[in-house]
């Protein structure tokens, strides 16, 4: 069980981990060497300062962005278990249910945060898991603390529910992502000040040095009047302001290296920066080439994602009565053909005399079958064509009718020619 100091609604008895408030700080490069030493520590690692230190950078929004991003090749991509080449339904119900979908986020996050401890347990008829929280984890000593900040704690090598799926000296990518996140905030901090102060005019106010009434009434104006910058000085006194060389320069600078900053973190999760933001040198043959690959890393997560399921989880599986000897988990990859796209391969694959099911031309299509479609495709004898025309075989007025319905549902100017079939 899992609570704070204090029990949640429902609990009771002693709660197995007490959680603490994750400490988010102003970051800076101090805190996190600080952080990585105290998790590298050979006798005594520590991990917790720098997992607070990944939940606080996990608020920016381009790291946040690239991950979900990274993730979405998996978690939109089907996965089927199937023995001898036929999906078992009674495994792939499992894996249908919402637990499943987290559970692949999870395993994915170990990369990034160096490893995720899962326990599993049936809730109902359907598996479920509770991800362990990793700052109370020690993966090298293989412990669970009950509190963040205990050095000793229960071995969970004797527990037949818990998957451990990572590297236990791994810090993972988020160490390597930490740094241009600490140097963009920054960044854009000074960023905000230097808009505050140069940005906006700076009113300057003058009084008599002897009217302390008319010094008073001009601190009320200034507090009923915005939150410019204000100067107030005596008359007689002096006053200069020294604006910067060059602000749109400086603007610039702080511009460019928090695009810096983002290209670095598109190139450690994605390989390249032109499928997520445009370029005014990238090209579009340029573009084509990294989403190649792209395209390469997300099939090395989902090698990974598999040989967790197919390796890890087999103990896990026969723990809880699901067999899958004699069976793998396979990604199924949608189909990405379009409708016109799809009926020319149709007409090829006729033309090579290839016969095709007017069923699976009603599920491809999306086309409810007629309840009369016997009747309809049956040839009535009182309709039968003079022995000198040509008869039009059934099957082509058939596919005609099919093609001009998808011409006419896209909107596309296309020529109505008889399919010569």
């Amino acid at each position: 069980t899992v609570s704070g100091n204090l029990p949640r609604p429902g609990q009771t008895g002693a709660r197995t981990i007490v959680l603490t408030q994750t400490q988010r700080f102003n970051i800076d490069m101090a805190a996190y060497m600080a952080a990585i030493r105290g998790a590298e520590n050979v006798d005594y690692s520590r991990r917790v300062k720098l997992y607070d230190l990944y939940s606080e950078i996990m608020m920016d929004a381009h790291l946040s962005s690239v991950i979900s991003k990274r993730k979405s090749a998996i978690l939109f991509t089907p996965v089927v278990f199937k023995r001898d080449g036929i999906p078992d339904d009674s495994i792939n119900e499992q894996l249908q249910s919402p637990w499943f979908l987290r559970f692949l986020s999870d395993v994915w996050d170990a990369q990034a945060w160096g490893f995720s401890l899962f326990q599993f347990y049936f809730d109902g008829q359907w598996l479920n898991y509770n991800l362990i929280l990793r700052k109370h984890v020690d993966p090298v000593k293989r412990l669970i603390m009950h509190r963040q900040t205990d050095i000793n704690g229960e071995g969970w090598d004797g527990f037949a529910d818990l998957l451990f799926v990572g590297n236990p000296d791994d810090l993972g990518t988020l160490a390597q992502a930490a740094p241009y996140i600490i140097y963009k905030r920054n960044t854009m901090a000074d960023w905000a000040q230097f808009s505050e102060i140069f940005g906006m005019p700076v009113r300057e106010y003058t009084y008599d040095g002897n009217d302390e009434m008319a010094r008073r009434q001009i601190l009320m104006d200034v507090a009923n009047d915005g939150g410019a910058a204000v100067v107030i000085h005596p008359e007689g006194s002096g006053f200069q302001f020294v604006e910067s060389g060059n602000k749109t320069g400086s603007a610039e600078l702080y511009e460019r290296l928090t695009e810096r900053c983002n290209a670095e973190l598109s190139k450690l999760y994605l390989g390249n920066t032109l499928t997520t933001e445009a370029s005014d040198t990238g090209t579009q043959a340029l573009g084509t080439i990294q989403k190649k690959s792209e395209n390469l890393i997300n099939l090395s997560d989902r090698k990974y994602i598999l040989n967790i399921l197919n390796y890890e989880m087999t103990d896990i599986f026969s723990a809880f009565g699901i067999n899958t000897a004699g069976g793998s988990f396979e990604f199924v990859d949608p189909e990405e053909v379009d409708a016109p796209a799809k009926m020319a391969i149709i007409e090829k694959l006729h033309n090579m005399g290839l016969p095709i099911s007017h069923d699976y031309l009603y599920q491809q299509f999306g086309i409810e079958k007629p309840e009369n479609y016997n009747e309809s495709v049956e040839k009535p004898a009182a309709h039968e064509p003079k022995p000198e025309q040509e008869p039009e075989p059934e099957r082509k007025r058939f596919v005609n009718r099919l093609y001009s319905f998808f011409v006419d549902a896209l909107g596309r100017r296309a020529d109505r020619k008889v399919l010569k079939w």
